[in-house]
């Protein structure tokens, strides 16, 4: 009985840039109506690969084969002529257009704008179990809802083959179930699917094999059925899964962060963004914050750190009130303060990673001496950086841009940690980084706490907020509206808290009034 044809084949894909080889020889085989994980460090060369099969960008050797005869793609518009559709970690959805408007945009060809179009994304909806109003604006659509336009934007196409980056990123376990679920069904009607995570027990529970690829080459591929999440996590960085769990309370009595009745109003007569906010961060303390993406969360950082005006209430930092100064004299009040996108808020990617060193310190030792930019301070500051941690790059003359996602954040974290702050205020601070990073900056932020350090920590990363945090507080439509022990507490308990369901545990405390 012969071998049924793979849906595709890879072989020997090698892509370089100046100073990079981001693929060297890499080989994968997906079989037809399977969900194959792809799972390797930031900077092993995964987006690469994806993006060469997607047709982004073309190898400089070896070829690609789908469903058993060989192509090679100029652009996106020719891998989804096969049938090889993408959806982006980060949504590309315009949220002023309806649901129909946005499947339909760039491919109006196929079915129309009107109703025949609408009649085959129904079609689309019903088969996979993808329920979305085609009428609905998509700026009312929650995270989940968005992501499922996503997929019927590729479906829409054709699409037998979708490659799926990090889809579970901001999910809560709920959703993720819900996700999961239709993968399985759409499995079943013999879609297959390209999931590309850093979350190795998600990776164990729907696909049905595994690729690893580690610093630009394929290590193998493991049938997650057998092979632990230890397993895994060796076979991309070579050490022990890492775990977040912070051992013995480093919590004292003294206030670092006291937030009063914070409040913020986006607009006249709309619902508050932040409604009477109170929250008081310790020395020694790692207070998270629980949330579905959209929530407050946001909006609270930046109040905090002076970039958005609160309507009433105060912000103290120690005795000191903080609320009327701007984010520059917060900061050398002592706030470190990792923001959520590196990319638009933490780093200036054309510069030098020493450059980068200055920003948001430009003031204070090393980076300045006197009213002056010291630029030899703020080099040997950098390398101290790079070395203490593990920031892995040619040198610090290179350009932020150049180095992996992991590493730029390392790079955030360092500098962040940097000059004895009292708070550090992390927002997503191992969102996108591979399980090497992510252990280094846990390791980081909990070393710092067990020196005193305060900390409020945001992060759709459930298991990592459990982990690191001594109470976890639960935010919605802009309230802290439960309390979590991390010590008894499940994602699953903070997801039903978190999407209003109400608290599902006695790990779970609703704050009274809600």
């Amino acid at each position: 009985m012969s071998k049924p044809t793979p849906a595709v084949v890879l072989s020997g894909i090698t892509k370089r840039f100046p100073g990079v080889v981001a693929n060297s020889d890499v080989h994968l085989s997906v079989a037809q109506g399977e969900v194959h994980a792809l799972c390797g460090e930031n900077g092993a060369g995964k987006s690469t690969l994806m993006k060469i099969l997607y047709g982004m960008q073309q190898p400089d050797e070896g070829t690609i084969e789908v469903n058993g005869e060989q192509v090679r793609f100029r652009s996106p518009a020719e891998a989804i002529k096969v049938g090889i559709g993408m959806v982006h970690q980060h949504f590309m959805l315009a949220d002023n257009l309806t649901v129909q408007e946005n499947v339909v945009l760039g491919a109006e060809a196929l079915h129309g704008i009107g109703a025949r179009a609408r009649k085959r994304i129904l079609e689309l909806a019903g088969q996979t179990g993808l329920s979305v109003d085609p009428g609905v604006l998509v700026e009312r659509l929650g995270v989940a809802d968005r992501q499922r336009v996503e997929i019927l934007k590729v479906l829409y196409r054709g699409a037998k083959v979708i490659i799926l980056d990090e889809p579970t990123a901001v999910l809560v376990p709920q959703e993720v179930n819900e996700l999961f679920d239709t993968l399985r069904g759409m499995r079943e009607q013999g879609y297959t699917f390209l999931f590309i995570s850093h979350k190795l027990d998600e990776v164990r529970s729907i696909a049905d094999s595994v690729t690893v690829i580690r610093r630009g080459t394929t290590v193998g591929t493991a049938d997650p059925r057998t092979t632990s999440s230890r397993q895994l996590a060796e076979m991309m960085v070579g050490s022990e899964l890492p775990s977040p769990e912070t051992r013995e309370s480093t919590v004292t009595d003294r206030a670092v962060l006291v937030v009063d009745d914070l409040g913020l109003v986006a607009e006249e007569g709309a619902r508050p963004v932040l409604d009477h906010i109170d929250l008081t961060v310790h020395a020694g303390e790692i207070v998270g914050i629980a949330g579905v993406e959209g929530n407050g969360q946001t909006e609270l950082v930046e109040t905090i750190m002076g970039m958005r005006k609160a309507h009433h209430g105060s912000v103290r930092l120690g005795e000191r009130d903080i609320t009327k100064l701007g984010t520059l004299a917060r900061r050398e009040a002592g706030i470190g303060y990792v923001p959520e996108d590196r990319h638009r808020q933490g780093l200036l990617l054309e510069e030098p990673l020493w450059a980068n060193r200055i920003l948001g310190h430009q003031t204070r030792k090393p980076a300045a001496r006197g009213p002056w930019l010291d630029i030899a301070g703020a080099k040997k500051d950098t390398q101290r950086i790079v070395d203490e941690f593990d920031v892995r790059t040619p040198g610090i003359e290179v350009a932020a841009v150049a180095l992996s996602g992991g590493n730029q954040q390392k790079l955030v974290v360092g500098r962040e940690l940097s000059g004895d702050p009292v708070l550090l205020i992390a927002s997503h601070p191992t969102r996108g980084v591979d399980v090497g990073a992510q252990a280094l900056i846990w390791d980081q932020i909990k070393q710092a706490r067990a020196n005193g350090l305060a900390v409020l920590l945001i992060s759709a990363d459930l298991d990592e907020l459990i982990g690191l945090s001594d109470t976890i507080k639960v935010m919605l439509r802009g309230r802290l509206v439960a309390d979590a022990d991390p010590s008894a507490v499940t994602p699953e308990d903070l997801g039903s808290a978190m999407t209003g369901a109400g608290a599902t545990s006695s790990a779970v405390a609703e704050v009274e009034g809600e």
